[in-house]
This record gives structure tokens, sequence and C-alpha cells, in this order.
């Protein structure tokens, strides 16, 4: 069913407002720690921050090519310059691979977690809000979506711009911050928001 035409400016600035917000919880969280932070780990088999970090801002960055069609700003220069062990979100790796996870160089991890999340603010403050309702992946899913969180929130005439922006970006980001957080408090860093 098509969104109301009247809703949609709505529906943008909130969803950009909400954005936004994440992200700067996102910037908070890098702005106050450092790289032992984020690459500790303090029991076998638990994931790094570094985990939580490049895991949602690549997945992020990979996922905006079906979002908008923008190739991904990930790259080999990127890799050198960041230096993760795991050139990989891991979403199909085991937990015991990327437990392994480190980021090598801290400040240009966050010049490219700015960069990821810039491209995705200025996206959904210019685009055409009745993008919104654009099929990306309709039914019936491949395997690899078809038990996926955006699955199950789809409508029946499938995944659309909306749903992605919703699940792949804001849900997404905001489940990995959550583990952020939890991880923050194990090192004695404060939680992001009261």
């Amino acid at each position: 069913m098509a969104v109301e035409q009247n809703v949609l400016p709505l529906i943008q600035d909130s969803l950009l407002r909400r954005m936004r917000t994440m992200f700067s919880l996102y910037h908070d969280a890098v702005d106050s720690m450092d790289l032992h932070h984020v690459n500790h780990v303090d029991a076998e088999g638990r994931l790094p921050i570094a985990f939580s970090l490049y895991h949602y801002v690549n997945i992020h960055d990979a996922t905006f090519l079906g979002i908008t069609g923008e190739l991904p700003i990930w790259n080999d220069d990127w890799q050198q310059r960041v230096r993760v062990t795991i050139p990989d979100h891991g979403k199909n790796r085991p937990v015991s691979e990327m437990a392994e996870q480190r980021i090598g160089n801290y400040e240009a991890f966050k010049e490219y977690q700015r960069a990821v999340f810039d491209r995705t603010e200025h996206h959904l403050a210019t685009m055409d809000p009745a993008d919104f309702d654009r099929v990306i992946i309709a039914p019936p899913y491949p395997a690899e979506v078809a038990d996926t969180y955006s699955a199950r929130c789809a409508g029946p005439q499938g995944i659309t711009v909306l749903d992605a922006f919703e699940c792949w970006h804001y849900q997404h980001g905001l489940r990995h911050m959550g583990e952020i957080e939890l991880a923050r408090g194990f090192l004695g860093l404060g939680g992001m928001t009261a």
C-alpha cells in the first residue's frame, strides 16, 4: 500500500532527525574512547567494540548501494588507512572469527564513519520523499534475505526504500549502539544517553 503523499515530508523529517540523533551517539562514542577501549576484549569469545563499530558502519555503507545505487565508500584505500584486521563486516562469519576484529588507525576509522553518515544525511535531506515507496526487494525473498528483520517488517509488496532505511540503517544502528554502550560500561565509561 502506498504511503499518503501528504505524510511523506513528515516521514522524511522524522527519519532524518532520528538518523542524525543516532549518528551523534556514534560520534560521541568514538570521540570519548581511545583505541585501547575499542580493541579491548575482556573475555574469550566476546566481540570488541571494534567489531560493532566497523560492522555497522561498513554494512551501512554497503547497503546504501541497494537503496540509492551509489557505490560503497569502502575500498582498498580505506582499508590501507583504517587497517581493520578483518576487512569484512562479518555478517556471515562466526563470532569466533570476528572476535579477532581490531581497528589499526582509529582516526582514519572516524573519518570513514563520518563520510558514511554524512552521505546518508545528505541523501535523506535532499531525496524525493516519494521514493520511500519504491520496492528494493520483492518477494519471494532470496535465502539471505528471507529470515532478516527487514523481511519481517516489509509489507506484502516487499522491502521498500523506507523499510531499508528504517531496518538496515536505523534499527541496525541502534542495536549495535546498545552493544557499544554495554561494552563501554564494562570498561568504566558512561552510557551515551540518560
